[in-house]
């Protein structure tokens, strides 16, 4: 008998002041795409171990749009927005 669990993704908690005018949709376990309001995307933000808490990248796509640059490394996904949001 063994004792497997699934693992479940961690919904973010956003405060409504860093939430308002963006959203943002779970692609997978630990990827989430941040667009504005008017559809344009921000960014993306990454958990890398979905089972940890903590540990939020911020990325952006490169100008060729074939790779990924890190932002930074955040404690939170509030941290992480806020710096897709203001760079």
């Amino acid at each position: 008998m063994s004792n497997i669990t699934a693992i479940r993704p961690v919904p973010p908690l956003v405060s409504g002041r860093l939430a308002r005018g963006l959203s943002f949709v779970q692609l997978n376990n630990g990827l989430w795409r941040i667009t504005r309001a008017d559809g344009s995307v921000l960014g993306y933000v990454e958990q890398p171990s979905a089972s940890a808490r903590g540990g939020y990248i911020a990325k952006r796509l490169t100008g060729d749009r074939r790779s990924f640059f890190a932002l930074g490394d955040f404690l939170s996904f509030d941290e992480a927005l806020e710096c897709l949001r203001f760079s």
